[in-house]
């Protein structure tokens, strides 16, 4: 038992989740092996960074207030303009066409499990099946990339 190979793998799912299925062959691991360690390590991080992206979009609004007063203390005007950049017209385009299931399978495995676990929450945080369906999209997408890795390449 390689327990170092094991921590490798895990530790890496839990950020680049597209990129540790190949390491599991690296390690010697085995397929079971590799699909379990990414899905326990991509879960884990999904749990951390869902459930507290609630508390980090109440921290930036709270920071943004206190901005907002400190301008307005100085007598300077204060101007709440919205930007809309590429990367959020994408995100919304996204979330039109797609839904629901589409984010919480894709963008998880697309930008980073972290970065999509908090846009999921971010938009579809009230809905009960939104967690359940980040999990099954991280052992779904697990199998899949573990399955190319050990069976296709």
């Amino acid at each position: 038992m390689n327990v170092g190979a094991y921590i490798s793998v895990f530790f890496l799912s839990t950020f680049k989740f597209l990129f540790a299925p190949l390491s599991g062959p690296a390690f010697g691991l085995s397929f079971l092996e590799t699909f379990l360690l990414c899905s326990a390590g991509g879960t884990l991080s999904a749990v951390i960074f869902y459930f507290s992206a609630d508390l980090l979009q109440k921290r930036s609004k709270r920071k943004l207030a206190e901005r907002k007063k400190k301008a307005l203390e100085q007598g300077l005007q204060w101007v709440n303009k919205r930007k809309f950049t590429f990367t959020n017209r994408l995100i919304i385009r996204v979330k039109r066409t797609v839904g629901i299931v589409g984010i919480s399978f894709w963008v998880p495995l697309l930008l980073s499990i972290p970065i999509g676990s908090m846009i999921v929450a971010k938009f579809y945080g009230n809905e009960k099946k939104t967690f359940p369906l980040i999990v099954l999209g991280v052992f779904v997408n697990s199998f899949v990339l573990s399955a190319l890795v050990y069976f296709i390449f």
